[in-house]
């Protein structure tokens, strides 16, 4: 039965631009103060002598840093590597582990050990993907890398590249993509890297990070977590291609690589929108995103680089098919929905929090499943208003059929369930409403 308050509802959808992601801001804000002087910061902004930096891995070294990088390690947890130690055991080694660290930095000595890799699934598909778990000392030693490195190579990066980037994010990036569709950029490339994170050639990636730093110890660190050793099982092997996906410096790394593509577009007149090795090119006419595509397909067939062949195509966002963005199915023109891997991976989390034989209370179940939602929410809420209140429905079906069940009756909620348990019922019991979050930030939005 249709509620007053849906009748008054007015079905629209909430544009990027009605929350803003915000500026992403300078490399100020958040270089590492451990490493950057006021002194480096100016000579980053007017450029250094040469364009390359030097002496640079003292700086990695430096105690300072090194026990920054290892709290945040520590802070991030994450699973053991092939030495077994956890974050744990790090912590209550902390010093010991620092002075070792910075020992063999300094002496030369120190040498990645191998990666654990594992395999997860990729959400909404019987596919997996490979993840790569170094060491936690490998992992604080790509950390305090990765203060030193990072401001270097992002003043470089094009300011549409979003993925992997501080203070800026996948919002960001719709955002833009937003801008761009309403600007009447409806022609768009959807390109599909294969494998990019393990098939980045390791010499051209190397030539990359050499254009802008000269310090012989640091560029030997890349290279030597480049080729870490790779255990799978009990298999060890070398690779000789890629940057493992779960090391910390693989991102900073992948988007060096991109970097030129997201200059060349650009100077080309293209739309470029990139979050990683994902990304949208926008454009007027068909015409133009033909040539776009085919600027894309030269320069990654010169870069050692795949384009996937059947996921990249040129989409029409007006059509019914569109085209779909780090979670979002743009399509006839304005309409957003999560694209369908992205429900599928939600229902997946929820089910098992909501089974007909769940022993929990309700209360307890409820305000589990309400830590997803608002989750999911924070992420989706510029879908289409139609998309949560399907939710909502699936979702109280579940909890419905839970409680029937727990009456000793068979089968799924239906008929007089629906009179037993109404929406008011869960409301009273604290449940998340998808719809009525839609319904507050509308409303919030329009004043």
């Amino acid at each position: 039965m249709t509620s007053r308050r849906d009748r008054d509802y007015e079905p629209v959808t909430v544009p990027f631009a009605a929350t803003p992601a915000g500026e992403p801001g300078s490399v100020r804000d958040w270089a590492n103060p451990y490493v950057w002087t006021d002194r480096m910061l100016t000579a980053l902004e007017n450029g250094v002598r040469g364009g390359r930096w030097h002496t640079l891995c003292d700086k990695i070294r430096s105690r300072r840093n090194l026990k920054d990088a290892a709290h945040r390690v520590i802070a991030n947890d994450g699973a053991a590597g092939v030495d077994r130690v956890s974050t744990g055991q790090f912590e209550r080694r902390f010093d010991e582990e620092i002075d070792r660290l910075e020992a063999e930095l300094r002496n030369g000595t120190y040498r990645p050990q191998d990666i654990r890799r594992t395999w997860i699934p990729k959400p909404g598909s019987s596919e997996q993907r490979p993840l790569g778990i170094p060491t936690v000392r490998d992992r604080v030693v790509q950390t305090a890398m990765l203060s030193v490195l990072e401001p270097i190579f992002d003043v470089t990066f094009h300011e549409q590249s979003y993925g992997f980037r501080r203070r800026r994010g996948c919002h960001h990036a719709l955002e833009r993509v937003e801008a761009l569709l309403e600007a009447g950029y409806v022609h768009v490339v959807d390109a599909d890297l294969k494998s990019y994170f393990d098939t980045i050639p390791h010499e051209a990636l190397l030539a990359r990070v050499r254009e802008k730093v000269s310090d012989s110890r640091l560029l030997r660190l890349v290279e030597m977590f480049l080729k870490q050793g790779v255990l799978e099982g009990l298999t060890a092997w070398t690779p000789e291609e890629g940057t493992p996906q779960g090391a910390v410096i693989s991102p900073l790394l992948a988007n060096i690589y991109l970097n030129p593509l997201d200059h060349l577009l650009a100077d080309a007149g293209f739309q470029m929108v990139r979050y990683a090795d994902d990304f949208v090119i926008l454009c007027r006419s068909e015409e133009a995103a033909a040539e776009a595509l085919g600027l894309v397909e030269q320069w990654v067939s010169d870069n050692g680089l795949t384009l996937h062949p059947t996921k990249t195509r040129i989409a029409d966002a007006r059509s019914d098919e569109g085209f779909q963005f780090l979670g979002y199915w743009f399509k006839k023109g304005r309409i957003r929905d999560p694209r369908p891997k992205s429900l599928q991976k939600l229902k997946a989390t929820l089910r098992p929090k909501t089974k007909r034989a769940n022993g929990r209370r309700l209360q307890a179940i409820i305000a589990d499943v309400n830590q997803t939602l608002r989750g999911w929410f924070g992420y989706f809420r510029h879908c289409h208003w139609t998309v949560f209140r399907a939710l909502d429905e699936w979702l109280r079906g579940r909890l419905r059929s839970m409680l029937r069940k727990r009456r000793h009756r068979r089968g799924r909620a239906r008929g007089r369930d629906h009179q037993r348990w109404p929406t008011v019922f869960f409301t009273e019991q604290g449940l998340y409403s998808l719809s009525a979050a839609h319904v507050s930030l509308c409303q919030s939005c329009l004043r």
